[in-house]
């Protein structure tokens, strides 16, 4: 094959790409159908297989029980402030670990990969208690604060910026009198906005999509989606049509930032790979 020369996908490619998008769309789908429904309907047999007539009914009841008018501004207000802060601090930090010279680099590094190795259960009972202390319970805070930085961040920036940034483009700009922070902000920021992009959405849908802590530290009156979300299903007989209606309302968010970004990060990830 010459050098430059495209390649062109087959029908057997076109086939088998199609298959594994009906497979992953699959869930949303049957979430849009079952909240089109009613729940007398999703317990009968067989299930259903198309849309019904309730959606739009189904989605403001979904969206009244569970005051997600409230939470759906909170959480983009936690996800948002999650994301900035994480992209910001990794990229940092990822930095000094690959490109700067420090003394224990190699130690700190490890410690840092090593706290991946924690499961985040252990840190409940502690973290709970010294937010209380902090008199933050039941505030944004509590949910934002332990999430600014994240070990994974840190070591998926350092691995790429090892490849992307050469050492020598910041050798020269210290040469020319650049300081550390033009530096940063003209030399590290562009040769790592491909991976910043893709952290960036991952750190967002974790922020948006977390449960646990939420649900610990939060209650009904100031809630995130997620803990909104979850007093749909309480009741002696929950409606599984409005749990699924208020499901397909938290993804929304989360589509619409991909349908919005995805066109920028997935170039930012094509233009990451040729300059690798």
């Amino acid at each position: 094959m010459g050098a430059g020369k495209q390649l062109h996908a087959g029908p057997v490619t076109y086939v088998v790409l199609a298959v594994f998008a009906l497979v992953s769309l699959a869930p949303l789908l049957w979430t849009a159908i079952a909240a089109s429904r009613t729940d007398r309907r999703l317990a009968q047999t067989p299930p259903p297989l198309w849309f019904g007539g309730n959606l739009f009914s189904n989605l403001q009841a979904a969206w009244d029980q569970a005051g997600l008018g409230t939470a759906m501004v909170n959480s983009v207000f936690v996800a948002g402030t999650i994301t900035v802060s994480t992209v910001l601090f990794a990229t940092l930090a990822g930095f000094a670990f690959a490109k700067l010279r420090f003394r224990f680099s190699g130690l700190l590094l490890l410690l840092t990969i090593g706290t991946m190795m924690i499961p985040p259960q252990l840190a409940v009972v502690p973290l709970y208690l010294w937010m209380a202390d902090l008199g933050w319970s039941n505030q944004l805070q509590t949910v934002i604060l332990p999430s600014l930085v994240t070990a994974f961040g840190t070591f998926f920036m350092r691995q790429y910026l090892v490849q992307a940034l050469p050492s020598e483009l910041v050798e020269a700009a210290r040469v020319d009198g650049a300081s550390s922070l033009r530096i940063v902000w003209h030399v590290v920021f562009p040769a790592a906005r491909p991976a910043m992009a893709v952290l960036g959405l991952l750190t967002f849908v974790f922020a948006w999509n977390d449960f646990l802590w939420p649900i610990i530290a939060l209650n009904q009156q100031n809630p995130t989606v997620q803990v909104a979300l979850n007093s749909l299903g309480t009741g002696y007989v929950p409606d599984q049509s409005v749990i699924m209606a208020g499901a397909l309302l938290g993804t929304l968010p989360l589509l619409i930032a991909f349908l919005l970004f995805g066109k920028q990060i997935v170039g930012g990830i094509m233009q990451g790979a040729i300059k690798g």
